[in-house]
């Protein structure tokens, strides 16, 4: 059996690029498919779909999703808190601009790095671990920084304030994985209870907003939407739960400030966003931030 690790190793950090790579990228996709399939609408779409992926990989695996292993109570708080936070996400792009979305959502790692450690001593970050998680927030913050500019109406402020939630509820979620049975419990199941639990909440509040329901749509659309599901909402989040299971979650969160500085490189590469010396610092910043972060605490030396 698979023994945790303190640190990250190159499989680790393969996985977090590859995932971070396509979250980054995923931004695009949501960007350029919400003008045509409502928010929440969306949402309920991928995570129904994800829902019907993952019971077929586990079927064909032989992965048990029923059996009772004491995780259900904490199983359906981190659904809840996952599905939050994605509600969050889609209502607070009504009512602020991405940019300033995106750096509220990546607080969670400040999240994951102050209450973890309360229940996962193993965790705690040192000072140059906490030197680092700063540096690279505070690039992601500059690499937007363009988002704060102008006045800020009670709409905006809002829409702040469900990003601001949203970057809590996830660093909950990861806080609710790590420190109960869930940690113990396969990455399928653990990922099951909150794409399951989404796939229920998302329709629901879609119908309570009002958002009209279609299945007519244009190729790119659903083409979007099924990336979105299989690579998104399947494929990268059940490695994110591997690896959540086997790494520390402290570390695991550090590398997301990377996600929002590749949705600004796909935004030069795929939309003709202009490249700036903004963006080349912040991304240098995020990785020196990172690698800070992951640095092994010194071992005291016996006198």
């Amino acid at each position: 059996m698979r023994q945790r690790k303190n640190t990250l190793d190159g499989l680790a950090v393969s996985l977090l690029l590859a995932c971070c790579l396509f979250w980054g990228f995923q931004q695009i996709l949501i960007k350029t498919t919400v003008v045509e399939v409502p928010p929440l609408w969306q949402a309920a779409l991928r995570f129904a779909g994800a829902t019907v992926l993952l019971g077929i990989w586990c079927a064909v695996r032989g992965v048990p999703l029923f059996q009772r292993d004491g995780t259900l109570r904490a199983g359906l708080l981190a659904g809840a808190l996952f599905a939050a936070e994605f509600c969050c996400i889609y209502l607070g792009l009504l009512d602020t601009t991405a940019s300033r979305l995106t750096v509220f959502l990546y607080t969670s790692p400040f999240v994951v790095a102050l209450l973890t450690p309360r229940f996962v001593p193993s965790e705690r970050l040192g000072t140059v671990q906490w030197v680092g998680l700063v540096i690279a927030f505070g690039a992601v913050a500059v690499a937007f920084s363009e988002g704060f500019t102008g006045s800020t109406s009670a709409r905006q402020l809002r829409g702040d304030a469900l990003a601001l939630a949203a970057g809590t509820l996830w660093g909950l979620t990861t806080l609710v994985i790590r420190a109960s049975r869930l940690g113990s419990a396969s990455a399928e199941k653990i990922l099951f209870y909150q794409v399951a639990v989404t796939a229920v909440v998302a329709p629901l509040l879609s119908l309570a907003w009002g958002e009209s329901w279609s299945l007519r749509y244009s190729a790119y659309a659903w083409g979007s939407i099924a990336l979105q599901t299989a690579i998104g909402a399947f494929a990268s989040y059940l490695a994110w739960m591997w690896l959540l299971r086997y790494y520390p979650a402290t570390r695991l969160s550090s590398f997301t400030f990377l996600t929002p500085v590749f949705a600004l490189v796909f935004g030069v590469a795929l939309l003709d966003e202009p490249l700036t010396l903004q963006l080349v610092l912040a991304l240098a910043a995020v990785a020196a931030g990172i690698v800070l972060v992951n640095r092994r605490k010194a071992v005291p030396q016996a006198a």
